[in-house]
């Protein structure tokens, strides 16, 4: 089939990847506009749109879907199908229509799980055992579409949104590209999603990733791994924020939530049940170091205390 691509972070590329090494043809990729990124701010590509003028593919940047010359543009080049995975932006009705066979997404969870924008972050959140990738067909409401295909991926206690969401993406890639041939051999038909089941994964914010220390530790554990590596989780040191990495739950007595305990097989803070171990910390303006490197500076004494 005669493909027109949309995607915009890395979590998209391996799905470019794959399409590009299938039999299908890609003809052009959508994606966002160039947007301020790293800490210059300095404005950048998208990563699908770097992999995509390596590749030769025409490049769309509509700063909405609903432009007319997008519109116009998409029906001149005339897809039979548009896979979709991590865009990024709502497809209004008048592009939904273009592509004889419609427009395709893969989607990180095992629907009508977690619908939204963060998928991964909120399983890991909410403490899943179990997720994966479905591949269904893009209608008017949120993720709503039917389904024609799942993968499922085991989720481990050690895993960052960041670890889970490399492993779905490769994976999930092989899925999109398993669909595309049975649309395209018309073996593979769409199924409506069921109604009971439907959860709804809204974006993480900055605020959302402060780590509250009066919740229990595994809550606590859970919060950081989704957060990590974006937004990243952070807690307050006097006015000081500290992003934090992922943390183990230990098995020492209760400390008063907040307090940091130094010592030399570690550093530990209390939460609402039983203190958690750190591993990486970020100070402002330095590189995330190991928890017993950053309390050096504050073994002066005093109570150290996280807000």
């Amino acid at each position: 089939m005669r493909l027109v691509f949309a995607g915009t972070p890395q979590t998209a590329v391996p799905s470019l990847e794959a399409l590009l090494a299938s039999r299908h043809e890609v003809v052009a990729i959508v994606t966002r506009p160039d947007a301020p990124a790293g800490r210059g701010r300095h404005t950048e590509r998208s990563a699908v749109a770097l992999r995509a003028a390596e590749a030769g593919l025409e490049i769309l940047t509509p700063a909405r879907a609903r432009d007319p010359e997008f519109l116009a543009r998409l029906r001149e080049i005339a897809p039979d199908c548009c896979p979709v995975t991590a865009y990024g932006a709502l497809l209004p009705q008048a592009a939904l229509d273009i592509p004889v066979h419609g427009w395709v997404n893969l989607h990180f969870s095992v629907l009508p799980a977690w619908r939204g924008a963060a998928p991964v972050q909120n399983a890991i959140m909410h403490g899943d055992d179990i997720t994966g990738a479905t591949t269904f067909e893009i209608v008017a409401a949120l993720d709503a579409g039917p389904v024609y295909g799942v993968l499922t991926e085991p989720v481990r206690p050690d895993d960052t949104s960041g670890t889970l969401l490399d492993r779905l993406a490769v994976a999930g890639a092989s899925l999109l590209v398993a669909t595309l041939d049975g649309i395209e051999a018309g073996t593979l038909k769409a199924i409506p999603q069921p109604e009971e089941g439907v959860s709804i994964a809204p974006k993480i914010t900055v605020a959302t990733a402060q780590v509250d220390w009066g919740r229990p530790a595994h809550a606590i554990d859970r919060l950081i791994r989704a957060c990590t590596p974006d937004p990243g989780p952070w807690t307050l040191l006097g006015e000081a924020r500290l992003k934090l990495g992922p943390v183990t739950v230990g098995d020492r007595e209760p400390m008063t939530p907040g307090q940091v305990l130094i010592e030399k097989k570690g550093v530990y803070v209390g939460t609402g049940t039983r203190p958690v171990r750190l591993g990486e910390v970020q100070a402002p303006g330095r590189r995330g170091m190991p928890a017993a490197d950053w309390a050096r500076g504050l073994r002066s004494g005093g109570d150290v205390r996280f807000g």
